[in-house]
């Protein structure tokens, strides 16, 4: 395996204090830190005092620069991957990175440190034990309806102007099923605002948050009970000899429940 590696940090969502000491010890001994955007990450490099390389990593040139960076991690260099906030790869820019660094068997680090979904998560309140990511929300009414039915504990960004609308659709799917909107988190003006997705309806029905948003939205008892049954049914059908696929649009057909999702459950241990 070659000395150089690939050094994923996390960095601030927000407050520059969130940063590591150990993401600030690896930026510091990189030969060349890959961000999203050079003026952004120069703001926490300054903080610090880091003097450090940077060269533009996003996904307009991801994998034009990805086989750069593998190609001077083969020589031995050590590259700092960072985004503008939080962790790399989470809907942000840097899985052709890391991807790329597996197939060459180059080393892959990952440093702990910030992270919205997880902050978000803890904020809202609401269970912990079971939930989903869903990156951004869909903009399609379907799909949309979809990620929502999810029968865990959903965290999922979401566009400011785009709240008011997703509410609505929440509420008129399950107007009791409790929500958390968590807004411009470790910054100054850090809100969450919890309450059922009928009452976060009508408070940003007339105006939209402002900042970065996260929605947290918790699971529906009954609709974890159907997926329960309808999982149960379909595992059935499989061990008598069905094939998971077909055999989880039959059941889908049934019981109304999306077939991926069945499918997925199916595959969970």
């Amino acid at each position: 395996m070659s000395a150089g590696r690939l050094v994923v940090c996390p960095t601030p969502i927000g407050n520059l204090e969130d940063v590591t000491l150990r993401v600030l010890a690896a930026l510091r001994e990189a030969d060349v830190v890959a961000c999203e955007d050079t003026r952004r990450t120069r703001i926490l490099l300054d903080r610090y005092g880091v003097t450090a390389k940077l060269v533009a990593y996003h996904e307009h040139n991801e994998r034009a620069r990805a086989a750069e960076l593998v190609s001077r991690m083969g020589d031995g260099a050590v590259v700092a991957l960072v985004s503008d906030a939080g962790m790399p790869l989470v809907s942000d820019p840097g899985f052709v990175l890391v991807q790329s660094c597996v197939a060459a068997g180059l080393a892959v680090e990952v440093l702990p440190g910030p992270s919205a979904a997880l902050t978000a998560l803890v904020a809202s309140g609401l269970p912990a034990d079971r939930w989903r990511f869903a990156g951004f929300l869909p903009r399609k009414r379907g799909a949309l309806e979809e990620a929502l039915g999810a029968p865990e504990t959903l965290v999922a960004f979401e566009s400011p102007r785009r709240v008011p609308a997703t509410l609505r659709v929440l509420a008129e799917l399950d107007p009791d099923r409790p929500v958390a909107v968590c807004r411009e988190l470790t910054k100054v003006h850090e809100e969450v605002v919890r309450g059922t997705a009928s009452e976060l309806a009508d408070r940003y029905a007339g105006e939209a948050p402002r900042g970065e948003v996260v929605l947290v939205v918790g699971p529906a008892a009954e609709a974890q009970g159907d997926l329960d049954a309808a999982v149960d049914a379909l595992r059935g059908l499989v061990d008598a000899g069905a094939k998971p696929r077909p055999a989880a649009a039959a059941v889908a057909q049934l019981t109304g429940l999306p077939a991926n999702r069945l499918y997925r459950a199916l595959q969970e241990p």
